[in-house]
């Protein structure tokens, strides 16, 4: 029943596409296009196939008002994760058009796959996580079992009591009560995770994380949930994440394993797991 709803929302989302705003390039269309001709491939082989393009912040508020925003010419950790699932959900299931990827892009992008300015948009990664595993879009591993040894607590308040670092915010102070709101609905909520002393390179962790799921990494940052985003490669000597770095400039694959990634970062404090729904094996 909810593969049927999934797609009966995904198609709705495809006709109402066609009268919603799309900003993108001839560019960004052509690739999507030649990418999703290529049959159906996994998240890594469409990520590797955006690998050095430049990491470029805030792509998606360049507009005045809100419009669906398709740039793979340059990317941050979000929308890497966004483009890339969007890309392999619709491989999946023979969706070769770039109006069928507009519509799931919209559909893992905004709140039940509608888009009604500013605050549709999943602005928290955990408020994403649960509106696209309740579309049957993607799936937390959750386990209390080895690595997954930590819970997080949710307490959400960085973007209503930080408006200042978000220019929607600064232009328009009547949308902070509504994500105000939006954060009190997730606070409270607990999810387990691996803390990161229980990112090595171990049978428990290579049987719970598998190639191109997708990583979130957990933060002790006050008031946030997640740090950055990436993909997951494994390799002989451990896991890797393949991601949009601010720090390289560009996507890359960490030449470090995601273990000294993270001790790296005092405030990262350990990984979520996100699966994408697959639906050839179904």
């Amino acid at each position: 029943m909810k593969v049927l709803l999934v797609l009966f929302t995904y198609h709705l989302s495809l006709i109402n596409s066609m009268a919603q705003k799309c900003h993108y390039t001839r560019e960004d269309s052509t690739l999507v296009v030649h990418l999703l001709a290529e049959g159906p491939k996994d998240a890594l082989w469409y990520a590797r196939q955006l690998m050095d393009r430049p990491y470029v912040a805030h792509t998606l508020e360049v507009l005045p008002d809100e419009q669906l925003i398709v740039n793979l010419r340059e990317l941050d950790c979000t929308t890497l994760v966004e483009n890339v699932t969007a890309l392999v959900l619709c491989s999946q299931q023979g969706q070769t058009t770039f109006g069928h990827f507009t519509a799931m892009l919209r559909q893992l992008r905004y709140r039940g796959g509608v888009m009604d300015g500013y605050t549709s948009r999943l602005h928290y990664f955990s408020d994403w996580i649960e509106d696209n595993s309740a579309m049957g879009l993607v799936n937390e591993r959750q386990s209390d079992k080895v690595p997954f040894t930590a819970v997080q607590t949710l307490r959400l308040n960085f973007m209503s009591t930080h408006p200042q670092a978000y220019k929607a915010l600064r232009e328009h102070p009547e949308y902070i009560p509504v994500i105000a709101q939006q954060e009190a609905t997730l606070t409270g909520r607990t999810y387990r995770y691996i803390p990161k002393s229980q990112v090595k390179n171990t049978t428990q962790l290579r049987q719970a994380i598998h190639d191109g799921d997708i990583i979130a990494i957990t933060t002790s940052k006050a008031g946030l949930d997640i740090a950055h985003l990436g993909f997951a490669v494994w390799r002989k000597d451990g896991l890797h994440l393949l991601n949009a770095s601010q720090i390289h400039k560009r996507v890359i694959e960490e030449p470090m394993t995601l273990g000294q990634y993270l001790a790296k970062h005092p405030s990262h404090t350990g990984i979520r797991v996100i699966q994408m729904r697959n639906y050839i094996e179904e």
